[in-house]
């Protein structure tokens, strides 16, 4: 369960439960936002962040469920370098209200079709919020770009160990006593 909280986040789009209709909810992110989220994801830029979410309501729960489309610059996790990515993946996601939210007593692994349950309060959520984590959960940490073996070449960083967790100790002199 992803609980929202009460400031307002960059790309903030509120829906009212009284005001959900059969209409699909088009969003899209303005420069401003989509600066304000590539800082808070690290990026180098986010150019472009579009969704588009149909809300069906059943009670006070709500699922989620279309596509977003994204395009941002990240940095290369071996070299530094900018790398271009472009997205297009689908959403799938519940609010429910806090007080009927889900807390498992111990850890539960979700699988591709399980919707994340947002928590919220009052008679609102935030989709532009739970978008905005989706565009994060997409983002890989460790991307790689085309130069990335010639860097790891050069710092010395060949063969198997080039590529396992421990690539970068294989690279250090190590004296022993």
């Amino acid at each position: 369960m992803i609980p929202q909280t009460d400031e307002t986040p960059e790309f903030s789009r509120k829906v009212d439960l009284r005001q959900i209709t059969v209409a699909p909810l088009a969003l899209a992110a303005t420069a401003e936002e989509c600066r304000a989220l590539a800082s808070r994801f690290d990026l180098v830029s986010l150019d472009r962040l579009e969704a588009t979410v149909a809300l069906e309501a059943e009670g006070g729960v709500v699922t989620a469920t279309g596509r977003f489309a994204a395009s941002w610059v990240q940095s290369c996790a071996v070299s530094g370098e900018d790398l271009p990515v472009t997205v297009d993946q689908s959403l799938a996601f519940r609010f429910v209200p806090a007080s009927d939210a889900h807390v498992p007593d111990e850890e539960i692994e979700l699988t591709d079709v399980d919707c994340d349950e947002i928590a919220y309060t009052g008679t609102s959520f935030d989709v532009g919020e739970a978008v905005a984590q989706s565009v994060a959960l997409a983002i890989d940490p460790f991307a790689a770009g085309p130069n990335a073996d010639t860097t790891r070449q050069q710092a010395g960083l060949l063969g198997e160990a080039a590529s396992g967790p421990f690539a970068a100790l294989s690279g250090l002199n190590v004296r022993k006593n």
